[in-house]
């Protein structure tokens, strides 16, 4: 079985395909950005991109993703290194405390930008709503989406290409 993570192909063994996508990503993979939390598809810990929309990778099978596009916290980066404009607004604001739930925070706020970017408080509120953060960091995860929109405006009016 083959995956798509990350922009690149992936052998994956067929005896894996009954596993959720999280484990296949942390285990098979050694891609451990997503996190295990709930199990359960109800924090966004585990959050991942799958054609662009985000998932619980907690409550999706290897097999149902087999050739699609997939996208977690380790393809966000530029090719060249540089952070995107998320992971470093996250710096910037001083987001994470414990950091658990960061990652799937990032890839949700990844997927909002890009199909809105630049959503008001109440689309980042709205869309952001399902996942959780126990230190209760949302005011500063607001912040750094609006920074980040901010950043990823600037950078496309000055003709640079913004795409992870």
């Amino acid at each position: 079985m083959q995956l798509i993570v990350n922009g690149t192909a992936r052998r994956i063994p067929d005896a894996w395909r009954d596993e959720t996508l999280l484990s296949t990503l942390r285990e098979q993979l050694g891609l451990v950005g997503a996190k295990y939390s709930c199990g359960m598809n109800l924090c966004g810990a585990c959050t991942v991109l799958l054609d662009n929309v985000p998932v619980y990778s907690c409550s999706v099978r290897t097999a149902d993703v087999e050739g699609r596009a997939l996208l977690t916290i380790e393809g966000l980066a530029r090719p060249d290194g540089s952070l995107h404009p998320l992971q470093q607004a996250w710096i910037d604001e001083r987001v994470p405390q414990c950091g658990y739930c960061q990652t799937g925070q990032i890839m949700q706020a990844a997927a909002l930008l890009s199909e809105n970017p630049s959503p008001s408080e109440e689309e980042i509120v709205a869309a952001m709503a399902g996942n959780l953060c126990r230190c209760g960091t949302y005011d500063r995860i607001k912040r750094a989406i609006r920074r980040a929109a901010e950043r990823l405006a600037s950078t496309e009016a000055a003709g640079v290409q913004t795409d992870g």
